[in-house]
């Protein structure tokens, strides 16, 4: 449970109160951080706090110049005044509420106090460390835009904007955490959205009692689905791509933005709405069909191959005519089902020693992984050539998806499949793809919906589209 929020009461008269409780809060004499600096405005004595790294530095100067040159005979007598008549900077806000200070000066917001003036002028000229908007390592496509979001969200909503200028596009801004007080964007289409589903979101948020969203995107997910942790199949699905984005947006989803995070959470989600990538629509239907198809599939022959070899191989007089070559040849010192666990864990071995693997060592431990598990763990007899042939299939092909969540949904359900199928034969294996099939089909979305409609509730035409990528819709005008 976080600490709640505090009452800090409201700003004074006096500038020296101000000065005297603020650089308390702050701990000016600890955080060397935060600049507090003591200047004389119009005659009149003046303080502003900020946060080093967080300005701009010539925009500063600039401000701090003007501040300089007011005289005292022109000086201002209210801050609504001075902000209207004397603030060379347009993004301005007035607050007199120490509470809102202290959130705006820790965003990075400039803030100055006057004396005399019982309400404080927060400056925005913030501009926060930032990487390039280049394409997502994980999220890549063949053809299409090359930008990325990355952790300042305001560059992320600009992403967004550049695509959808349109003034039906509401991005609302929140907060949630009560000590990190993480920034929050809401992005819709205010004509297409479903009200309901988004301010049952938006309460969500204003109730979550956190103290931080340590994990981002993740963190807060948890909060808005508690129900039903225990299914691995993806609730929300997330993209790097502010394309991918902007067109769930325009299809009247809602799309969930959190700082220092650099990709964006769409929701409500469907399974349907994780398998689709961008790349299905950046080619024409033909070939963007038959990208969608070959993913589906792929997907469903990851989970298939490894349970039916192994009941086949269970009953080798199941086997077809003519496909007797898919028997093991070697012998078997190990049995199949824990070459299979087995491989199943060292993938995800291999898989997490890859993403810790500095760049310049990549190559050289990926060969000698290839060597050393590929051949040698063959003729040492710990594994089956013909094990390792289908799970080295599966281990690519988890690649196929974009979703790691979904992978490892489908993963999840291949291993408990395997191990019914081990226990209890052709049962196992029927009651392994009954007990998938039921996961799958009892999933709710977050907005409670069905998550494999169209399917259920049935809606041929949506269905269709699912599976088929058809023309992008388009009008002409005379």
């Amino acid at each position: 449970m976080g600490e709640g929020k505090k009452d800090y009461g409201n700003v004074k008269k006096k500038i020296e109160e101000n000065i005297s409780f603020l650089n308390k809060i702050f701990a000016v004499d600890v955080n060397f951080d935060i600049i507090h600096k003591v200047v004389e405005i119009g005659g009149k004595t003046s303080c502003i706090y900020f946060i080093d790294g967080f300005n701009k530095d010539d925009i500063t100067q600039k401000i701090l110049q003007y501040f300089y040159s007011i005289q005292e005979k022109d000086m201002a007598k209210t801050a609504r005044e001075m902000s209207v008549k004397y603030m060379p900077y347009g993004e301005t806000e007035l607050t007199n509420k120490f509470e809102d200070v202290i959130k705006f000066v820790l965003s990075g917001q400039m803030a100055l106090l006057i004396d005399g003036f019982e309400e404080c002028i927060m400056i925005d000229n913030r501009e926060y460390p930032v990487r390039s908007v280049g394409e997502p390592e994980k999220d890549k496509v063949l053809r299409g835009s090359k930008d990325g979001f990355v952790e300042t969200i305001v560059f992320n909503t600009a992403l967004i904007r550049r695509r959808i200028r349109s003034t039906d596009l509401c991005m609302e801004i929140t907060s949630a955490g009560n000590s990190s007080r993480t920034d929050i964007a809401l992005c819709y289409m205010n004509d297409r959205v479903d009200h309901g589903f988004l301010e049952n979101i938006k309460d969500k948020i204003r109730r979550l009692d956190v103290d931080a969203l340590t994990m981002n995107q993740e963190s807060l997910a948890e909060c808005l689905y508690q129900r039903k942790w225990y299914n691995p199949f993806p609730k929300f699905k997330f993209s790097e791509r502010p394309d991918t984005a902007s067109a769930q947006i325009l299809e009247g989803n809602v799309v969930i933005l959190v700082d220092n995070s650099p990709s964006a959470m769409i929701l409500p989600t469907t399974i349907f709405d994780v398998i689709e990538e961008a790349d299905d629509y950046y080619f024409p239907p033909l070939t963007g069909t038959y990208l969608r198809l070959s993913r589906f599939l792929i997907a469903l022959l990851t989970y298939f191959i490894p349970p039916t070899f192994l009941l086949l191989m269970l009953h080798p007089e199941w086997i077809p005519k003519g496909f007797e070559f898919i028997l093991v040849q070697e012998s078997i010192h190990v049995p199949l089902i824990w070459q299979f666990l087995i491989l199943e864990l060292a993938l995800d071995g291999l898989r997490l020693a890859a993403v810790n693997t500095p760049n310049m060592l990549s190559t050289p431990l990926s060969i000698m992984a290839a060597l050393v598990l590929g051949e040698f763990s063959v003729n040492s007899g710990w594994f089956n050539s013909e094990v390792m042939l289908y799970m080295a299939f599966v281990a690519l092909s988890t690649y196929t998806q974009q979703s790691y969540e979904l992978g490892y949904a489908i993963k999840f359900m291949r291993i408990i499949t395997l191990i019914l199928t081990q226990w209890f034969s052709i049962w196992g294996y029927v009651g392994g793809i009954l007990f998938t099939m039921i996961v799958i089909a009892t999933n709710k979305t977050i907005s409670g919906n069905s998550y494999i409609s169209p399917i259920y509730p049935f809606d041929g035409k949506q269905l269709k589209k699912r599976f088929l990528r058809t023309r992008l819709p388009h009008t002409y005008h005379e």
